[in-house]
């Protein structure tokens, strides 16, 4: 997995005490949801990101690969 942005949305509106838990990712609340969007080098680190997820008992709407690290938007 090359590095890539990627944007994990999830459910309810997350504390900025549960945003420490995602350093390096940018945290944006909406609609009674929040977005978390940040860079992620490899499949050890995303695996880690959904794995807090679901520690905090967050419930996961959606994960997407946005671009890759040279800005280049992907099909995925």
């Amino acid at each position: 997995m090359p590095n890539r942005q990627y944007r994990l949305v999830v459910k309810g509106e997350l504390s900025d005490h549960v945003q420490q838990a995602f350093k390096g990712m940018t945290l944006t609340r909406q609609q009674g949801d929040t977005i978390l969007e940040g860079p992620v080098r490899d499949q050890a680190e995303f695996e880690g990101l959904l794995r807090r997820v679901s520690d905090f008992g967050l419930t996961l709407l959606s994960a997407t690969a946005v671009r890759d690290v040279a800005g280049k938007e992907t099909g995925t």
